[in-house]
């Protein structure tokens, strides 16, 4: 068993974690994560999408009470039935678009200028988003159950945008949803949601894609990377719903775009080698 490597799948776990929900993009981060520990290849390819489960079971855990509800009312409540269809309508845009793109989005955008760039662009989206949403007297929507499917599905199409790592699928779907005239907390809620669906499909795709590329060897550092992840995406959210209560995303779009700067200059000036 190698220790380092464990080691460093515990590191990547617990960046996954931190940073899926919070809107800075947790496939940047590890998309950098990996290119400073120098892990390449395309079964690492695999493991950044694969631990994102982990992460998706801290919200199944924390909103299991929810889930269980909407699944038994199904057949009978109306409420139920909406929240459902808003969830599906607003993870088909993107689940199209990447079984369409991500092979060429892989190829193409996963490196760290692609990100670098991802990260101020969201930054000073987010800075302008927040700087409107100040101005506005009141949110048009204050509750998710009381999203309409135009809503939706207009978030939906905004998460595409996520498909491009640096752009953040969280920060997409929070800022987009205050930008359509959520509240911060539904904004920030109805992202969660979405998650289940988007992520636990994008690793099962992943992983029946490249099965072949898997061995047994390679269970500890997933199991490790998927268990560091679940625990800290399980702090994260908690903090984060305690955050939003009173607090703008201001700090993050700061943070999105000195971290940005960095990776450019950092990477122009021979600081980082970014490349692997």
């Amino acid at each position: 068993m190698d220790v380092a490597l464990l080691l460093q799948a515990a590191l990547m776990g617990v960046v996954e974690g931190l940073t899926e929900f919070l809107p800075v993009s947790s496939t940047g981060h590890l998309i950098l994560t990996a290119a400073a520990l120098g892990l390449t290849g395309e079964t690492i390819k695999v493991f950044e999408v694969v631990i994102q489960t982990g992460a998706i079971l801290a919200i199944v855990g924390l909103y299991w009470q929810r889930l269980i509800a909407t699944l038994r009312g199904l057949p009978r409540e109306r409420q139920a039935q909406r929240f459902t269809v808003n969830v599906l309508l607003g993870f088909l845009p993107a689940a199209l678009a990447g079984f369409v793109f991500i092979g060429p989005i892989k190829v193409v955008l996963f490196n760290a200028w692609v990100v670098a760039a991802g990260f101020i662009v969201g930054g000073l989206i987010m800075l302008w988003v927040e700087a409107w949403y100040a101005r506005q007297p009141v949110a048009r929507v204050a509750d998710v159950d009381a999203l309409g499917w135009r809503d939706a599905l207009a978030v939906g199409v905004i998460q595409c945008a996520a498909l491009v790592p640096g752009v953040s699928r969280s920060g997409a779907t929070i800022i987009g949803g205050m930008a359509l005239g959520l509240s911060r907390r539904v904004a920030t809620e109805f992202s969660f949601f979405l998650a289940i669906p988007m992520l636990f499909g994008a690793a099962a795709y992943d992983l029946y894609k490249h099965r072949a590329l898997l061995a047994a060897s390679d269970v500890p550092m997933f199991a490790v990377g998927l268990a560091t992840s679940f625990v800290s995406a399980w702090v994260c959210v908690r903090w984060l719903l305690r955050y939003v209560a009173s607090h703008t995303f201001v700090p993050f779009a700061w943070y999105r775009i000195g971290f940005g700067v960095f990776i450019l200059a950092s990477g122009a000036l021979g600081w980082v080698n970014w490349t692997p």
